[in-house]
């Protein structure tokens, strides 16, 4: 266990300096990046030992993992954040732990998770994914609600009952105009997110950037990064 803990201070801190130097360089407080380490497919004693290193947000995108993991975890000073895609039938689970939804993107995500939030008698903030390989009224491949539909899926979000609309998020796309170029994929939702606040201020939050190319969503102006593989290692294949 100490070496696997030496393991991800190590790792954690190149992160923290990667994350350090990209703030300084867009002149940028390290303070406005949040990072969000993604735990899929790691166990809950890796979850544990990063909390002990000082991590406090983590997130995972499977519920049949995560709600195990949760309550394995139970005490710890974390917030979760699911990121995966989301079938309604995960989402009376997922409402249990979560607490935050990233990967809200379409309105019948929006009724199942308001329904179940007030089941539980919780808050969830949830994030718009925003889908740009997507036309403007259609979904991504991995999912997320197209540019032109952001509009209505927020108002829808900050309307239900038990629900918090705090913000975008999206993955950097492999296909469409966006395709190998994060940078312009960022900006762009930053744009995006400007249109979002102008009707909802406190949606601030701006989700993107993973180990490969944070350094270009926090030049962009993100203000959480999820981080997986350079904090954790090479994960393992799924069977």
């Amino acid at each position: 266990m100490t070496d696997r803990k030496d393991e991800l201070a190590a790792n954690l801190a190149k992160v923290e300096r990667r994350i350090a130097d990209a703030c300084a360089a867009a002149g940028r407080p390290r303070e406005d990046v949040t990072l969000i380490v993604v735990t899929k497919t790691y166990p809950a004693s890796d979850v544990r030992i990063l909390a002990e290193l000082g991590v406090r947000h983590v997130a995972e995108n499977r519920d049949q993992d995560a709600a195990p993991k949760a309550a394995a975890c139970t005490g710890l000073p974390l917030t979760w954040h699911f990121v995966g895609q989301l079938q309604t039938n995960k989402v009376r689970s997922v409402a249990g732990y979560a607490d935050f939804v990233q990967s809200v993107d379409r309105s019948k995500l929006v009724t199942a998770l308001s329904k179940e939030a007030v089941r539980a008698g919780r808050e969830l903030g949830c994030l718009l994914q925003v889908a740009l390989d997507a036309g403007e009224s259609e979904r991504g491949e991995r999912g997320g609600v197209a540019p032109g539909g952001i509009e209505e899926l927020a108002d829808l979000v900050a309307g239900a009952p038990g629900l918090r609309l705090d913000g975008l998020m999206t993955v950097a796309p492999l296909t469409g105009e966006y395709a190998g170029r994060e940078q312009a994929a960022f900006e762009r939702l930053m744009d995006l997110s400007t249109d979002l606040r102008r009707s909802h201020p406190a949606a601030t939050m701006v989700s993107a950037g993973m180990s490969a190319d944070l350094e270009h969503a926090v030049a962009a102006g993100a203000t959480h990064v999820r981080v997986g593989s350079a904090v954790l290692g090479v994960r393992p294949r799924l069977g």
